[in-house]
């Protein structure tokens, strides 16, 4: 009877070991009630503000090239900047973008050094907006010219558990929180989906928000269309806190009391005959 009641105690400590988590699988999936969300987000949370610092790519065309070339200074049409994806190089190539254009900086104040057009103020405008306020001060000295701009140093950093940390450049100057996760290769199964931190500075104030990947609510969050300089930071869950305080040897012991029961189920068995 006693044996009979220590095989019952150890097999079930085994079992209990061994057990699976029937929602750990819910626990990696994303957005998961996106069925129910009403998507409020407004259009504002999309559109970026240029930001000091910002390397504007601005080029203006025309049915006439010549006229527009003095509006386009130290720039022929074989020069380009290359982005990568991946600014650290962690895998050479992947997303490479070519933008054509004249490269503006951003100074402490706000302001680009514009040819003939003179000093332009970018402070609290999109690169839309600012795109079309160069497109109508050019209607004076040409006429239906064509005014492209992109950001070209659009930049968010990665960290925490996620497959690929580092620095991200994105190409088109846009991109959401999903975005940015999947040019990090996606969380590791040990990151925290439904608290992860996004850092943001804009006009010098830095901010910073919440956000659970697991809630399609997600979309309506200022923190989904990522801006300039973002920092997203994913923590590790419980579990990864759990696996590093464990013994190491645990897989050892688990497996040495799995072969132990199986030996005494084996011994109670020659006993009973």
């Amino acid at each position: 009877m006693m044996k009979g009641k220590i095989l019952a105690v150890l097999i079930a400590f085994v079992l209990v070991s061994c057990k699976t988590n029937p929602n750990a699988h819910n626990d990696l999936n994303y957005m998961q009630n996106i069925e129910s969300v009403a998507i409020e987000a407004s259009a504002k949370n999309s559109q970026n503000t240029i930001q000091s610092g910002d390397q504007l790519i601005i080029l203006i065309t025309a049915k006439d090239m010549d006229v527009v070339k003095p509006f386009n200074q130290n720039y022929s049409s074989s020069e380009f900047i290359q982005n990568n994806a991946l600014a650290g190089g962690n895998i050479p190539g992947q997303g490479t973008t070519n933008i054509s254009g004249p490269s503006y900086i951003v100074d402490i104040n706000g302001n680009i050094d514009f040819p003939i057009l003179g000093t332009l103020n970018t402070s609290n405008k999109t690169l839309l907006q600012f795109k079309e306020e160069i497109r109508t001060k050019m209607l004076e000295f040409v006429t239906n010219p064509t005014v492209s701009a992109r950001l070209a140093n659009f930049k968010v950093t990665i960290l925490g558990e996620v497959n690929r940390q580092g620095d991200y450049i994105v190409g088109n100057g846009q991109a959401t929180i999903l975005n940015a996760i999947g040019m990090a290769g996606d969380l590791t199964v040990y990151g925290k989906r439904n608290d992860v931190l996004v850092i943001r500075t804009v006009d010098g104030q830095i901010t910073h928000g919440r956000v659970n990947l697991q809630d399609a609510n997600l979309i309506n969050s200022p923190y989904y269309h990522l801006k300039q300089g973002d920092a997203i930071i994913v923590s590790a869950n419980n579990t990864k806190d759990i696996t590093s305080k464990q013994n190491p040897n645990t897989p050892l012991i688990l497996s040495a009391v799995s072969i132990g029961v199986t030996a005494i189920a084996v011994v109670v068995g020659l006993f009973k005959k």
